[in-house]
């Protein structure tokens, strides 16, 4: 028996991986902040015995406690960890309340960081598997994004951390470093209010579909990589930012100059 517990599973990246483990046998647990999202999958995963779903806050420490007793409760084990839930903002920094930025940071880093540390002694017991669902706008500045791009850095750090102290438990943890998918994240972002941005996104290279996603990740969790870097272009970015960053500058102002 394989028990995963994915978070923000009720759309986008979060559900195409739940619907990819549930085919492949996985016991799931799907947690999400929108329990009307996720009570609608109820009718897609039938199978009760293998499936717990569970309205959860990551951002509050009762919810994450309550969480950890109901799987151990119901499976007695934890497998593999996936942290996939976040949100987004599109508004200039100096125009944004700093409430988005406690907002998007609480989600993005300290709810994955808190939800892990409670998980830990389950992952222990399992010599389980971390997932965190990172993004290239952590390894690089992106207009409007200030602070997603600074929750993602700290993930990235916090996990890379994690991973050298845990190596010894046996414990793997694979980041992902999406770029631009075809999910409700972005439909979702705040504007410098804490409303719902109103504005289109800027985007460079492709959109890809999350079941595109979901096979890399799949891939990459079998073969026990450490990372997975999908797109050719944010690769580029990447390494542009390091060598030539002057350059990556002007080029990336052109392309979000909406987001400014």
């Amino acid at each position: 028996m394989t028990v995963t517990l994915i978070t923000g599973a009720a759309s986008g990246l979060g559900l195409a991986m739940a619907r990819h483990w549930y085919n492949a046998g996985h016991h799931l647990v799907l947690i999400d902040i929108d329990a009307q999202a996720l009570s609608a999958r109820a009718t897609e995963f039938t199978d009760t015995d293998r499936i717990m779903m569970v309205v959860t806050d990551i951002t509050q420490a009762d919810d994450i406690a309550s969480l950890i007793d109901q799987l151990y409760e119901r499976f007695g084990r934890l497998d593999l960890l996936v942290n996939n839930a976040g949100i987004t903002h599109r508004s200039p920094a100096h125009q944004t309340d700093p409430a988005v930025f406690r907002k998007v940071m609480a989600v993005d880093w300290q709810g994955a960081v808190e939800l892990t540390m409670a998980a830990l002694p389950l992952l222990r017991e399992s010599r389980g598997q971390i997932i965190c669902i990172g993004s290239m706008a952590g390894w690089m500045p992106v207009p409007g994004r200030a602070a997603y791009c600074a929750a993602k850095s700290a993930l990235t750090q916090f996990f890379e951390v994690l991973r050298l102290e845990l190596e010894a438990d046996g414990i793997h943890i694979l980041m992902v470093y999406p770029s631009f998918l075809d999910t409700p994240i972005e439909s979702h972002a705040l504007g410098h209010d804490g409303n719902t941005a109103n504005h289109p996104r800027s985007v460079i290279g492709n959109i890809r579909s999350a079941e595109w996603m979901v096979e890399r990740i799949d891939k990459g969790l079998t073969q026990r990589k450490r990372w997975i870097l999908p797109e050719p272009v944010s690769r580029f970015g990447s390494i542009l930012w390091r060598i030539a960053p002057s350059i990556y500058l002007r080029q990336v102002r052109k392309r979000f100059a909406n987001d400014l």
